[in-house]
């Protein structure tokens, strides 16, 4: 199951870049939603395997998940590997400079099941593909319009 969303930021990619590569600001943003975060590795230096465990509740059940930091480009993206709840995954993010000051964010999430209780999870999330993507995208976009705020107030 793949979900695909691309923003175009009003920012410099290397700007744009920095903003992504904040892991401490999404571990506290995680945390604030009720998600138990453990860092595995240190920030300061993200390409030497850099991984987390994270645990959160999804459809009433407790959800165990491993990931792990495999591609990091410093200014064209990163890639995120996920396991956990009969379920693998990735999470892909290209950064390609349109202009000096702008760039375009393509985000694409990939789930795939390894178990039977993963297929129906993946099965049930399909079922909801349409309103799931909807909300995949709003978020991005979100994402998308926060950092362009956030980097105009510092310039």
């Amino acid at each position: 199951m793949k979900f695909v969303s691309k923003e175009d930021i009003e920012a410099p990619i290397a700007e744009v870049f920095s903003v992504l590569s904040e892991f401490e600001g999404f571990e506290r943003s995680a945390i604030r939603r009720g998600v138990e975060v453990h860092r595995i590795g240190d920030v300061a230096a993200p390409s030497s395997g850099l991984a987390w465990d994270v645990t959160f509740s999804f459809r009433g059940k407790s959800r165990d998940m491993h990931l792990v930091l495999t591609e990091y480009d410093p200014v064209t993206g990163m890639h995120l590997s996920a396991d956990g709840g009969g379920v693998e995954g990735g999470l892909n993010v290209e950064l390609l400079a349109l202009s000096p000051g702008r760039t375009r964010m393509v985000v694409t999430l990939d789930l795939s099941p390894k178990t039977l209780s993963g297929r129906l999870l993946v099965q049930s999330l399909k079922l909801a593909k349409s309103k799931l993507t909807k909300r995949f995208k709003k978020r991005v976009a979100e994402f998308a319009k926060l950092t362009e705020e956030r980097l105009s107030r510092i310039a």
